[in-house]
């Protein structure tokens, strides 16, 4: 958050005001220079969800974007929430669920929405609790926070070069920082990252260089056709080519 928007606005100018809830439920005890307030400014919508973002993940739990409002093609506002957040209360007593916590309220969020005479967003409304534990020693492990540095991306790309299994490019990573509970991600998230990026990648150079193969094969002989369709990341739909 800019320091010249981080300022609060005067909360007896604000209708709104911050939400607590005093069912059992948990705080997360985070600086409070990082936790959201009402009435904190910031320049773009994408700013303040960074914001609530580094917040969670200090606090020790992941958000997601639960309602955003539109006016034409303008948001106006965006409701985030705890993502372990459900808008429903099951009337089945706990005591006879299969999974207690399915029926449970986790009403943890900020509502953001844009002022629009000066076209800044500012947070009108703040709930901190959690019906839930956090664990922010844990938040690295949390889907949305995993995060792979710059030397684990590289020993990826290297070792699927190499044709080594995932698995064992995992171990080494371990290896290298003496154990896996110093590492912000799981084995899955080296499997995510060949699939996403690496192989995709692979394949839309693979498409180029059979692009320009054809390309070629229709200057030396003009009775070639080929037709090639690609998919939205650029790797091969469809290929056919014929002499005629």
């Amino acid at each position: 958050m800019n320091d010249s928007t981080s300022n609060q606005l005067n909360e007896n100018n604000l209708d709104y005001s911050s939400e607590t809830n005093h069912a059992d439920e948990t705080r997360c005890v985070v600086d409070e220079k990082f936790v959201p307030k009402v009435g904190m400014i910031f320049k773009t919508l994408e700013e303040a969800g960074k914001f609530y973002k580094h917040y969670s993940k200090l606090a020790g739990f992941s958000t997601k974007i639960r309602n955003t409002t539109q006016k034409g093609d303008k948001v106006k506002n965006q409701l985030i929430v705890c993502s372990r957040e459900e808008m429903w209360k099951s009337k089945i007593s706990l005591t006879l669920k299969t999974n207690p916590s399915a029926g449970l309220n986790y009403p943890a969020r900020i509502y953001v929405h844009i002022m629009k005479d000066v076209g800044l967003w500012t947070i009108f409304k703040v709930v901190l609790n959690h019906s839930h534990p956090c664990y922010p020693d844990r938040a690295e492990m949390l889907r949305q926070h995993r995060e792979l540095s710059m030397f684990v991306r590289c020993t990826i790309e290297t070792n699927e070069k190499a044709e080594i299994r995932p698995s064992k490019t995992y171990q080494s990573i371990v290896a290298a920082v003496d154990s896996h509970h110093e590492l912000s991600f799981i084995e899955k998230a080296v499997r995510n990252y060949i699939t996403r990026e690496v192989r995709n990648v692979s394949k839309q150079e693979d498409a180029k260089e059979f692009r320009k193969y054809l390309l070629r094969m229709k200057e030396k002989n003009q009775n070639f056709f080929f037709e090639l369709n690609l998919k939205g990341n650029h790797s091969i739909k469809h290929a056919f080519w014929a002499v005629a």
